[in-house]
């Protein structure tokens, strides 16, 4: 199989950076290769060019989902940023309950990967309205562009070794032994949780309803300036006024491009 030119590998860059935010630089030239070649071997295609006219042409839009699951990165472990969930608990939990007179909890994690975030941030709430959770509607959506992970989310399968790092109370609460090396989220947990695909480049987000709480970590790093902050704008609109959004630790968001207000690291709020 043929190298990847210089003229491919930009093709292939800005496809992607239109079409789904992610801004690779030159550094990534060898990566799009080493996860790309596979799906041209596939294929029985010989170059690049080849592959990315059939991208650009296929009508069944299989060639895009498997080029998303390919390119993109889906690294997560649960309870990542522990601080996030600790202020979850302590402090924005308290607030909705509080302030939520219809007792709807509406929370969006907008990058789920292969749901270790959602399923966590669901075991919280569990144990925060154990007494009360029948008078809440505490669903929470997860949405993912890659099909792939977001089938791994809708299973709940995980290693054990994974799950360990979990409270015991969780480990054994909200989860059931698979088999020897995994084990695998109650359905009480996964029907309270609706996974969908979602593209943060769609012009237009579809929500009826505003969130209280919007987590959406470690993605923006992947965007340009003016990328990230047309998304943190969609975000800011789509949040309710008091409402939190969270983003990972290696993110920021510039105060002069966004109305949100810094509340700690990677925690904003809209006034």
């Amino acid at each position: 199989m043929k190298d990847i030119t210089d003229k491919e590998f930009h093709e292939i860059r800005d496809y992607i950076k239109k079409n789904f935010g992610i801004n690779l630089g030159e550094e990534k030239k060898s990566l799009v290769y080493s996860r790309l070649r596979t799906v041209l071997a596939e294929n029985g295609m010989d170059d690049f060019s080849q592959y990315f006219n059939y991208l650009i042409n296929d009508k069944s839009g299989e060639a895009v989902i498997r080029f998303i699951d390919r390119v993109t990165t889906n690294h997560t472990f649960f309870m990542r940023e522990t601080d996030h969930f600790d202020y979850f608990k302590s402090t924005v939990l308290p607030y909705i309950e509080e302030t939520v007179k219809d007792h709807d909890l509406r929370l969006w994690c907008g990058a789920c990967s292969s749901g270790e975030e959602p399923y966590t941030l669901k075991f919280i709430i569990e144990d925060y309205f154990k007494q009360s959770k029948d008078k809440w509607n505490t669903e929470i959506l997860a949405t993912d562009i890659s099909t792939n992970v977001l089938d791994k989310a809708v299973r709940g399968l995980y290693p054990n070794e994974s799950v360990k790092t979990l409270p015991d109370v969780w480990q054994k609460t909200y989860f059931t032994k698979y088999d020897n090396e995994n084990s695998i989220v109650k359905d009480e947990i996964k029907n309270g949780i609706t996974y969908r695909k979602f593209n943060f480049m769609d012009e237009r987000f579809p929500f009826k309803k505003k969130f209280q709480v919007i987590f959406c970590r470690n993605v923006m790093i992947y965007f340009d300036n003016q990328t990230r902050d047309t998304l943190v704008k969609k975000f800011y609109d789509c949040t309710e006024s008091g409402g939190y959004l969270f983003i990972g630790h290696s993110e920021s968001l510039s105060h002069t491009a966004t109305e949100y207000k810094y509340v700690m690291p990677a925690v904003y709020r809209k006034a």
